[in-house]
């Protein structure tokens, strides 16, 4: 074809595509309003299964199994089973061991519009970005406006780097901290008890030339600031227990990483924006979509940030750009209201968790609660109530050295041990994020046992002097 001819037919060919475009576009917008055309049978889908009631007590989903080719079968909450979730299963036990935040839940189905994606199967196929990066520029910015609305961490002038989940970030910043060690031994890992299991094992599992855990920080109190090389883990507020903490070690050869992932007004007062070298936050608690597997770290130090983006980039390349923009649709509705609906919806429930649990187990001299004091929180501007994430419960008897199993012996409920997180066994976590199912059956389990050991002491009473005292 002549070069005339063929530029003709290019031009040519160049008008249909777009005439065919124009056409194709006039047809999805009419009188004003966006019609769906592709996206449709992905929206029914979609709609069909939310509709499925499984009676209050389950989900179905989209991923989730089929039945019959058909109908997506239920899965449903704990104590709950049958077809459409609708039998409650007497006698099982009350889960209050994992961190689902479900507690969350409702709030999304509120805003079950906005916070919906149609996602084309063209997608973000390419490896990176156009900018050649494998982070979102404008989930970076959204979660910059997060954090200086809350006023919960310091951003201006840090680097942001994004993983699969805190999970990763936690890794890549050991991995950043300790390949800057030029001493010929490892950096001792350390941690505050009670303490998230996870550092101890990540620590061991990758078992590192540059690091090695060596547990409790209160057992190395004793070795100078000065000559320490320390990475400390400071997790604030505190899994299990809900305390703001501060690292231990502040010498020239001591580092700490903060985990920050609970450091939001619906578990916590926010007293000052956090100001530390190394943070790590979470979508998992912020939104409650654990799930997503989406964590950011902010780094003050460019020489860290640009290990952990090493880190981050042979690891996973990167985290998946469904996930980014799945949690940057999350945080659009969170800004709609400059986050005062999702946090107020949040703190209250919580709220209300922790004063019925406080209720229940204030009548009984068997089991004790953390302390948390009240405390003014900058976001909500006035003094707070507690509102923790878990109940880090003590059995006081002398012989309930086994909390967890007396918990689960005598009502059904199980928690996580005081061990897992390096603490006696008379202690015991138990969840209050988890679904309203979980925590109304907990509950329940509680005041059963309580009534019981008031019973006990009735009887006990009369039998020794002859009268009831309650």
């Amino acid at each position: 074809m002549a070069p005339k001819a063929k530029s003709i037919y290019v031009a040519s060919f160049s008008i249909a595509v777009n005439l065919l475009f124009c056409l194709c576009a006039f047809k999805l917008y009419v009188e004003g309003e966006w019609k769906l055309s592709w996206s449709r049978r992905a929206a029914e889908e979609a709609e069909h299964v939310a509709a499925i009631p499984c009676s209050g007590h389950g989900r179905a989903y989209l991923d989730g199994l089929i039945l019959d080719g058909k109908e997506p079968v239920c899965e449903c909450n704990s104590c709950y089973g049958g077809p459409d979730c609708s039998l409650f299963v007497t006698g099982c036990a009350a889960n209050a061991d994992g961190g689902d935040p479900f507690f969350l839940e409702p709030f999304w189905m509120q805003h079950a519009a906005k916070s919906a994606i149609a996602v084309a199967g063209w997608h973000r196929m390419s490896y990176s970005y156009p900018d050649k990066s494998s982070m979102s520029a404008e989930l970076e910015n959204h979660i910059r406006r997060v954090h200086a609305i809350v006023g919960n961490a310091v951003t201006e002038g840090r680097y942001i780097v994004f993983g699969a989940g805190s999970t990763h970030l936690l890794n890549a910043a050991l991995y950043a901290l300790s390949s800057d060690n030029f001493n010929s031994s490892p950096a001792s890992v350390l941690v505050s008890v009670p303490y998230y299991k996870l550092y101890q094992t990540q620590a061991e599992f990758f078992r590192s030339l540059d690091f090695k855990f060596e547990g409790d920080a209160a057992l190395f109190q004793n070795i100078s600031d000065d000559t320490a090389n320390v990475i400390e883990y400071v997790t604030s507020p505190n899994n299990p227990d809900g305390q703001l903490k501060k690292a231990m070690f502040q010498g020239p050869n001591a580092k700490a990483i903060y985990d920050r992932v609970y450091y939001w007004p619906h578990f916590t007062a926010i007293p000052a924006p956090a100001d530390d070298d190394l943070m790590i936050f979470s979508i998992s608690k912020f939104t409650g979509h654990a799930g997503t597997r989406f964590g950011w770290a902010v780094v003050k130090d460019e020489s860290v940030y640009q290990r952990m983006e090493t880190y981050i980039q042979l690891s996973s390349f990167g985290v998946s750009r469904d996930t980014q923009l799945r949690a940057l649709k999350l945080m659009n509705v969170v800004l709609e209201t400059r986050a005062k609906e999702i946090f107020e919806f949040g703190f209250d429930n919580l709220k209300k968790r922790w004063e019925k649990l406080s209720s229940t187990l204030r009548l009984s001299n068997r089991f004790s609660l953390q302390k948390i004091a009240p405390q003014y929180c900058t976001y909500f501007q006035k003094i707070r109530v507690p509102s923790p994430a878990y109940a880090w419960v003590k059995c006081e008897r002398e012989e309930d050295k086994d909390c967890y199993g007396v918990l689960q012996q005598e009502a059904n409920v199980y928690g996580r041990r005081g061990s897992l997180f390096g603490a006696e066994d008379r202690y015991v976590r138990l969840a209050l994020i988890r679904s309203e199912d979980d925590f109304d059956i907990l509950l329940q389990r509680l005041n059963h046992l309580v009534l019981a050991e008031r019973n006990s002491k009735i009887i006990i009473s009369s039998q020794v002097g002859g009268q009831y005292v309650s």
